[in-house]
């Protein structure tokens, strides 16, 4: 017998677990399934994620995380609909594990869903697998009622990458909710408009630190005129962490005018800020930065002392 019918006959065996009248047995046949990490075994997956004992239907659920595929979609679309709430957790998280962009087929008729877990669940897994056909479906979602939604169809409109979605994510950057309006900035990266680059310079303003966070991180990315400008006054933001992306942010745009607004910030006791501002002053090796350095060569925190020793070798000091 060849190997194609030896495999065949191995699968059959293990999904014959399934109809064992325990559910721990059928647990374990599920189990047994997976493991093959046979595409043979989805169909009997599948089948599992309708059985009556809602164990059996979780490990179904989970198990097909190892998977992907048109069924394998399908398999897990259906289980967003279960009576037990932790089979839909595990279908809503191995749905977010799909590579294979032809999952989408079982994913999209879905994106309008009254369901809202179903919904959210949907519009997350379906982002990932960058289906142009997503983009209609996930900019009507923006306005829905709920924001975990919301922040996935900002999600699946940012991974399309469309110059055209940007009226749609300019709109979610003004959401009242905070998620919304940080994941919106974020989705922003992959434009080099001047528009693009107008809703990060205003999210610096906003009055929620993990907004100016992402505007802070993502505006870099435009490398427009107003980027160096916008960032400067982010330097002195009351959050730290807003500061450590500001910082990162010119560092990569090379505003090495800048330097020297960031030296006097190793002088702030908060290790990340001075590990950030000294890996920068090195890339940017401006000399009369050093002296704000030197006074860091032995920083008690490691990274700290690393990337100062580092900077100050950039600027041939010892």
């Amino acid at each position: 017998m060849n190997a194609l019918f030896e495999d065949f006959d191995e699968i059959a065996e293990l999904a014959a677990g399934l109809d064992d009248a325990s559910p721990g047995s059928r647990i374990m046949a599920v189990m047994e399934l997976a493991d093959s990490a046979d595409p043979a075994a989805i169909v009997h997956l599948a089948r599992a994620i309708a059985d009556e004992d809602s164990g059996v239907r979780k490990q179904a659920a989970q198990a097909l995380t190892d998977f992907d595929g048109p069924e394998t979609a399908a398999a897990l679309v259906s289980a967003l609909t279960d009576s037990d709430p932790a089979v839909v957790e595990a279908a809503a998280i191995s749905l977010t594990e799909l590579k294979d962009p032809a999952s989408g087929d079982a994913i999209l008729p879905h994106l309008g869903d009254a369901d809202t877990v179903k919904l959210h669940a949907c519009l997350a897994g379906i982002k990932e697998l960058r289906r142009p056909e997503a983009m209609g479906p996930a900019i009507a979602a923006l306005q829905h009622a709920d924001s975990g939604v919301r922040v996935e169809a900002v999600g699946v409109i940012g991974w399309l990458q469309d110059e055209g979605s940007l009226p749609a994510l300019r709109d979610a950057a003004r959401d009242s909710d905070t998620q919304v309006r940080r994941t919106a900035l974020a989705a922003l990266g992959f434009s080099k408009s001047e528009h693009a680059e107008a809703t990060l310079v205003e999210g610096l303003k906003d009055p929620e630190w993990l907004v100016r966070e992402a505007a802070a991180e993502t505006l870099a990315k435009t490398g427009g005129a107003a980027c160096v400008p916008a960032l400067r006054p982010a330097l002195a933001d009351e959050f730290w962490q807003v500061r450590v992306k500001a910082v990162r942010s010119l560092g990569k745009l090379k505003a090495t005018e800048t330097a020297i607004e960031i030296a006097p910030m190793m002088d702030i006791p908060v290790p990340n800020l001075r590990k950030e501002c000294a890996a920068v002053l090195g890339e940017m090796a401006v000399p009369e930065t050093a002296p704000f350095l030197e006074k860091y060569k032995d920083d008690p925190d490691p990274d700290v002392r690393k990337n100062v020793r580092w900077a100050l070798g950039r600027m041939g000091i010892e």
